[in-house]
């Protein structure tokens, strides 16, 4: 089979992608972001509080959990699937559309949720289908981005993580004083899809002849889903990716309760809201600044030890020093560290996927070291919290898992 053969749904790409695409993918990753984030860090807490008080962070342990085991699952299936769709409407996008129709539907059982057995059903929809999203979306990058371009382009992703988990922060807020924790839900919902359906509605996505359709053994597609980490590259890749998610998890998911029981804050959700804004304003500072020496460099893993060293520093700050002031100095520094990151990493991930048939379950497989890291946080958080120093073991434990990040990215041969 010659190159010329090859459709253009399987092709490298060549020609760099144009600021209108870049924006609406930035819009829709912010939008998915929200529909992650916003209940994670505000809305699953308070509703745990509301339904259960006296067990608030073991019901949101639990319900966090189980949402991060559907998230696990989900990713890489939905990535599976979209590489063998061969719709009209092309591979990806069909994706992006039930991902966020499920969504919708588990942010109208949270918001209706009467007890926690209700609660953990609506995010686990919420989980799977915004995965499912984020699995169609992911693989925009290595199917319509040239390499040269991806640490720019991957830079902006980063940046509409955190860009979404900040607003998801301030309309949440705004919208629990105002009209409640159902509301707040619904509210998530409707900007999930808006997002969504602006980037379907108006991008490319090229449609998979059926003839290249990857193919559909059973048995084979199951090899298949643990068979990239047998290539050196991608499996020291992933692990970095984990430790930096694990990392920032550990850093971040407990801030509210965080600013309550240690801070003793005495507006812990405007203080969240101000931490949080410190962090995105650093996050876009350092995404942005790495992203454009990094391509220009052509380097990569420098910035991956610089981005660990910094996120490690701004969790030691707050086990030294618990108090506003401190909080005020980390949640930039965690920022900017993260920023850096996420700057190249897609740029690095990508590079190492081993087969371009198979782009979307590789990034769903990269993907579960987005969501992993939740699930781990979350359920060794009530452990750490109650045998391991209260709030100074859990940052301790994220900078221990930043800095063996930067140990595993230096087993990764084929990135500068």
């Amino acid at each position: 089979m010659t190159d010329l053969q090859v459709p253009e749904a399987l092709a490298e790409p060549q020609t760099k992608v144009r600021g209108g695409w870049m924006t609406l993918l930035v819009l829709a990753n912010i939008a998915l972001w929200l529909g992650i984030y916003a209940p994670i860090q505000v809305l699953l807490p308070k509703q745990a509080e509301l339904l259960d008080a006296a067990n608030k962070v073991a019901v949101f342990s639990i319900v966090s959990a189980i949402g991060g085991v559907v998230a696990l699952i989900a990713n890489p299936a939905i990535g599976l699937l979209s590489d063998r769709t061969c719709s009209r409407f092309g591979r990806r996008h069909p994706w992006t559309v039930i991902g966020a129709g499920v969504s919708v539907l588990g942010f109208v059982v949270l918001a209706a949720a009467p007890n926690v057995v209700v609660m953990t059903l609506g995010w686990c929809l919420v989980q799977g289908g915004l995965n499912g999203m984020l699995a169609a979306l992911m693989s925009a990058l290595p199917d319509r981005v040239p390499v040269p371009q991806r640490a720019m382009v991957g830079g902006l992703v980063g940046i509409s993580q955190m860009l979404g988990t900040v607003l998801g922060a301030v309309v949440v807020v705004v919208v629990l004083d105002m009209a409640g924790v159902p509301t707040a839900y619904l509210v998530c919902a409707v900007v999930v899809v808006l997002g969504a359906a602006a980037f379907v509605l108006r991008t490319p996505d090229a449609p998979l002849p059926a003839e290249f359709r990857p193919r559909t053994d059973i048995a084979e597609i199951l090899r298949g889903l643990f068979t990239p980490l047998r290539h050196a590259d991608f499996a020291w890749a992933w692990g970095c990716h984990f430790m930096i998610n694990l990392g920032n998890a550990l850093g971040t998911l407990y801030l509210l309760f965080f600013l309550k029981d240690a801070v003793h804050y005495e507006d812990p959700e405007s203080g969240l809201l101000v931490m949080m804004g410190l962090y995105a304003v650093a996050l876009v500072v350092g995404a942005l600044v790495t992203g454009h020496f990094s391509d220009k460099s052509g380097k990569r893993k420098p910035y991956v030890y610089a981005s660990s060293i910094v996120m490690a520093i701004a969790a030691l700050v707050l086990v030294f020093w618990p108090n506003w002031t401190a909080s005020l100095i980390s949640a930039p520094l965690l920022g900017v560290g993260f920023g850096m990151y996420m700057s190249v990493a897609l740029a690095i991930l990508t590079q190492v996927l081993p087969e371009a048939k198979d782009r979307a379950k590789d990034l769903g497989i990269i993907n579960i070291a987005n969501s992993l890291p939740q699930v781990v946080a979350t359920t060794a958080t009530v452990g750490i919290l109650s045998l391991l120093g209260g709030y100074a073991g859990l940052f301790t434990a994220s900078a221990v898992a930043t800095i063996l990040a930067a140990v595993l990215i230096t087993r990764v041969k084929s990135v500068n």
